[in-house]
């Protein structure tokens, strides 16, 4: 597939300099396509019998193999969530944590990471997102670092398998912002969250977790799909895998508009975002003042002349839709393999007007 074809897919595109991936990606047409055979699927032949139920579990197991190959995890290792937020909150509850026990995190998180800590019963302690600083708070007490691989607000990118290393404490790494974006993995951390609505340009409320060793993390809200067997008093058996942790049903029309989405993605789907992210930067450069991380990523935030909100309603107004990072004073633009020479070109021209 050629860049031309791949961007082809992308109705919005045609209109949009869509530059907000980071909160949802744009949805091709096989996407939409997959999720409207599905619903009218439902509406003709009813949502019930041993058929359905079979090919939906099907799409399940075929969905968490992809997701797995997608960052270099087992099926087995693979739970299907409704986002991130989801994700982290399964972990933090299935750590069960007490009073006098300590996650770290850094200033640059999303609340979809914070909320989770911040309702455990550990004590959160946040320090900036540097290597170094994370590692010097680590003591003791310290039960996880929690932190992401891409910040949200920068871009930047941690190298959380070699904190991992270096600090020996479990490493929850928050993939909203890396998985898809750049070549993420699993290895060398003990849990990764997965977004599909954003990079991965599926449907809404798609993610994964992605946990090394299932048998680590107590199951802290079992659904139906947690368990192969149950007692009357509520007594089960988990599932030996990951599935233990999935909680609920994803519509068949949802499974399949996820896997279209992921078999969309071309080889070149990194290399085109880092080239068109790099691109940006050197357009940028000379009109705002950008923030540079010493590692860089899809995410391109600056300081833009004016107040953010009004910069980001103004650009909205000219077709350019990037985010505002509220509290920051920061304006983000994402940058994705569908991003066209002329999409950042009239970002860059927006901003003078």
């Amino acid at each position: 597939m050629t860049f031309e074809e791949g961007r082809a897919l992308f109705p919005v595109l045609e209109r949009i300099a869509y530059l907000n991936a980071g909160t949802f990606g744009p949805l091709a047409r096989p996407v939409a396509n997959a999720m409207a055979e599905g619903i009218a699927r439902d509406v003709e032949l009813g949502r019930s019998g041993l058929a359905y139920f079979e090919e939906t579990l099907g799409l399940r197991a075929e969905l968490r193999a992809r997701l797995g190959t997608l960052v270099g995890a087992a099926p087995e290792q693979v739970a299907l969530t409704t986002s991130t937020t989801e994700a982290c909150a399964i972990v933090i509850r299935g750590l069960g944590l007490a009073p006098g026990d300590e996650i770290v995190t850094t200033t640059d998180e999303h609340f979809g990471l914070l909320g989770p800590l911040a309702a455990s019963a550990a004590s959160v302690v946040v320090v900036p997102p540097d290597p170094e600083r994370i590692l010097a708070a680590v003591t003791a007490r310290t039960k996880l670092v929690a932190t992401s691989q891409v910040l949200w607000t920068t871009g930047a990118v941690l190298q959380l398998a070699e904190l991992r290393e270096r600090s020996g404490v479990p490493v929850l790494a928050d993939g909203a912002q890396s998985v898809g974006a750049l070549p993420a993995s699993a290895a060398g951390v003990d849990f990764l969250t997965i977004s599909g609505q954003k990079w991965l340009c599926g449907p809404d409320s798609t993610g994964a977790l992605v946990v090394s060793d299932p048998e680590r993390l107590a199951v802290p809200s079992p659904s139906y799909f947690a368990q192969t067997r149950h007692e009357p008093d509520g007594r089960f058996v988990p599932h030996p895998d990951a599935r233990r942790f999935e909680s609920g049903w994803w519509s068949a029309g949802t499974l399949r508009g996820m896997l279209a989405a992921l078999a969309l993605r071309p080889d070149w789907a990194h290399d085109r975002a880092a080239e068109m992210a790099a691109r940006c930067r050197a357009l940028l450069e000379s009109h705002v003042e950008l923030v540079a991380p010493p590692v860089t990523s899809t995410l391109v935030s600056f300081r833009p002349d004016g107040q953010p909100p009004e910069v980001v309603a103004r650009l909205h107004a000219a077709d350019v839709h990037v985010r505002e990072l509220p509290g920051r004073g920061l304006v983000r633009v994402s940058c994705g393999w569908w991003t066209s020479d002329d999409d950042l070109e009239r970002l860059v021209a927006a901003l003078a007007s």
